[in-house]
């Protein structure tokens, strides 16, 4: 049975995961994307909780939250922890929600007791993860960790607005590309709580789960060029019919990925242009997203997929063309800090279990600068992105144990 002050901290956190799901940019769904206005009172609002856990907060110049507890032991190291707090379009309320919330209730306990860290503590709530506004993820986490690029900052959204252009407005003026918020060699590593987005534990009996490995993904931009045209007019054999091109190959990587388990393909986005219903469609562009635990078979099917578009554009006279915006390798995570965590997990569940993830998170590019472990969360159903995605109170309570029992020892001596 967790203590009271668990109990009670618990009670807290699921009352603030239901008050920020409230901060929306779209009424009646939660919808928050990288430096939207809704995005600025989140980070208002988690600021405030950070406070009063001891943290004493700020803003980056890519509208990273980021709350702080310094270590009062000389030269001590920084243990991160964190996950995003800008959602997808109609989203849930747990999401990278609870990795930024369920640390700050962790600290506010532990402070409480009066544990002192040998360590510092920054828990971050990071801009952008979820690659809506750009088509590209992770920019948040690029930022903190100094791994932004040009490419990036050029990466403009629906109504034409550069990255650099919306970091100008943020900070006032423009900014050159961010620096690492610390060297490798100030940091003791990175935790991220997240729901686990499948059916795993849930099916295991399970409310939580350590990760072993974050999947490599690919996201492309893929565009068909033929020739619109009357569409009552041309004949069918005569048409080059960008939209048909693209369903064919849709089609063909739905059945490669079946056929290759467990590499997941999926188009997300897609639009047709000039996008009239009388006039055949001249071109087409949609996002594709290419995941695979093992970065050879992901980089095969890849070449595959460009194979299977170059045969379709040539066998129906159009042009093809497929560009990466966003690659990023499998990541295996820490031993050392998946050790700590799985004793965590087996002291306060009973057993420890480990998965991968099939899905990225800001992990991935933390793992460039510093060891990356992960909590999964049950949620029902496996659901996520989605308004009904849910954690149980009773979930919660016991992740909320776990983290502490985590930090409790990484202050006895783990963290050295």
């Amino acid at each position: 049975m967790p203590s009271n002050d668990l109990s009670k901290a618990a009670g807290v956190l699921a009352a603030r995961i239901d008050e920020l799901a409230r901060v929306s940019d779209e009424r009646g769904a939660t919808t928050r994307t990288f430096l939207s206005p809704a995005m600025r009172r989140a980070n208002a609002l988690v600021g405030k909780w950070m406070r009063k856990a001891g943290l004493a907060v700020c803003e980056d110049s890519v509208g990273n939250l980021i709350g702080r507890k310094p270590s009062k032991t000389a030269g001590a190291k920084t243990l991160l922890l964190g996950s995003h707090l800008d959602t997808v379009g109609d989203a849930g309320r747990f999401d990278g929600i609870l990795g930024v919330l369920l640390p700050i209730a962790a600290i506010e306990v532990m402070s409480a007791r009066r544990v002192e860290f040998p360590f510092s503590l920054e828990v971050l709530g990071f801009s952008e993860e979820e690659g809506v506004r750009f088509s590209s993820a992770y920019l948040g986490s690029k930022g903190y960790t100094g791994t932004l690029r040009a490419s990036d900052v050029r990466l403009r959204d629906a109504k034409g607005i550069a990255v650099a252009d919306a970091l100008a407005e943020l900070n006032g003026h423009r900014l050159p590309l961010p620096a690492p918020a610390h060297k490798s060699s100030e940091l003791l590593g990175y935790v991220e709580v997240h729901i686990e987005q499948g059916p795993v534990l849930e099916a295991k009996g399970l409310a939580a789960g350590v990760v072993s490995a974050i999947a490599g993904q690919t996201r492309s931009k893929v565009t068909f060029t033929g020739k619109a045209g009357h569409a009552g007019t041309t004949p069918m054999a005569m048409r080059r019919d960008a939209l048909a091109a693209s369903a064919e190959f849709i089609l063909a990587a739905e059945k490669l990925a079946r056929n290759s388990k467990p590499l997941v393909a999926t188009v997300g986005r897609i639009a047709a242009y000039p996008g009239t219903a009388n006039v055949i469609p001249g071109s087409v562009e949609f996002s594709v997203d290419v995941r695979h635990p093992a970065d050879r078979l992901r980089l095969s099917a890849l070449k595959k997929l460009t194979t299977i578009g170059k045969g379709i554009a040539k066998k129906r006279g159009l042009s093809f063309s497929s560009e990466v915006t966003q690659d990023n390798k499998a990541v295996t995570c820490s031993a050392e800090l998946t050790a700590v965590l799985a004793k965590s997990v087996a002291k306060v569940q009973g057993r420890s279990f480990s998965l991968p993830s099939g899905a990225g998170h800001d992990g991935v590019i933390l793992s460039k600068v510093t060891p990356v472990s992960m909590l999964f969360v049950r949620c029902r159903d496996g659901l996520s992105h989605h308004p009904d995605e849910h954690v149980e109170p009773k979930d919660l309570g016991t992740a909320l144990e776990i983290m502490v029992d985590f930090l409790t020892r990484m202050a006895l001596g783990a963290g050295k």
